[in-house]
């Protein structure tokens, strides 16, 4: 995972350059190499290489799906959203550059993705092409994350928010996208349509499984431990899974989504299939 991190770090470090102008090139490249666990990237990469693609064809969607998830914590980070002043251990975009300059990095963060998607994908077939960018834009869209993060901000402060409802969130705001990383690199990386459906609903499981593991963390961690703002959720009053099935359930919850996500790979060449099994334990135990 050390040496795969690596790779995508050196990768983001090279797409994104520091040229004019400086302090939009300044914003992107503060939040997008500000460390953060590269889980997307290495998602992406190891499904691709599971069905028997390289690393070097998954890159370039690899490091699109980390501008996109970084574009997301930025633009979430705002004052007009979650209004944070910490991320990665550091100050928050827009702490640094500006509200004004924090949104449009991300803006450019967002279209720099498919541009670079497009251009630096090489010897995949045109159509596979267009199937990863339709994919990566309907996972990000009004149907997608926008459709999640849209549906947490309306739901603050309600009461009677339930399972299903915060499911759909869960969904929508975190599991697409790690969903979409999973699924961009398995049509890479040649996979035929009925093992990219299983890849499919691995990623759903082990993204539902990254929130509410992340919202166990934000009640049973510090901030310093976390590298952000602990215990958010309960100042904004949000529906989490710990509020409302309590901590040993969502653990248990927890558990049960990290043994279905382990199920769909039991056809595949478990040699290959080792990094992604090792990423969803990750997922399910890390504390930060």
């Amino acid at each position: 995972m050390i040496q795969k991190a690596n790779s995508v770090n050196k990768a983001l470090e090279e797409a994104v350059l520091l040229k004019e102008p400086l302090k939009i090139h300044e914003s992107m490249r503060y939040s997008l190499l500000a460390g953060g666990k590269r889980v997307r990237p290495m998602l992406c990469i190891a499904a691709c290489e599971l069905v028997g693609g390289h690393e070097s064809t998954a890159m370039p969607a690899a490091c699109a799906v980390e501008m996109i998830h970084t574009m997301s914590l930025m633009h979430d980070d705002l004052p007009c959203m979650d209004n944070d002043d910490l991320r990665r251990g550091k100050p928050t975009n827009h702490k640094i550059f500006g509200e004004d300059v924090a949104v449009l990095a991300g803006d450019a963060l967002l279209a720099f993705s498919f541009e670079h998607i497009a251009t630096s994908t090489k010897e995949v077939s045109s159509d596979r092409l267009i199937r990863v960018v339709g994919e990566l834009a309907k996972c990000i869209g009004s149907e997608g994350l926008v459709a999640g993060q849209v549906v947490d901000i309306c739901s603050e402060g309600q009461s009677g928010v339930g399972l299903e409802h915060l499911e759909f969130i869960h969904v929508h705001k975190t599991a697409a996208l790690l969903e979409g990383s999973v699924v961009l690199g398995a049509i890479l990386g040649g996979a035929n349509d009925e093992d990219v459906e299983k890849l499919r609903k691995f990623a759903r499981c082990i993204g539902l499984l990254f929130q509410v593991v992340d919202d166990i963390l934000d009640v049973t961690k510090s901030s310093e431990e976390l590298g952000k703002t602990a215990g958010k959720d309960l100042v904004a009053d949000k529906t989490t899974y710990p509020k409302l099935i309590g901590i040993e359930k969502s653990r248990e919850f927890a558990d049960k989504l990290n043994r279905e996500a382990q199920e769909q790979l039991l056809g595949f060449d478990q040699e290959k299939a080792a990094p992604l099994i090792a990423l969803a334990n990750y997922i399910a135990y890390r504390d930060n």
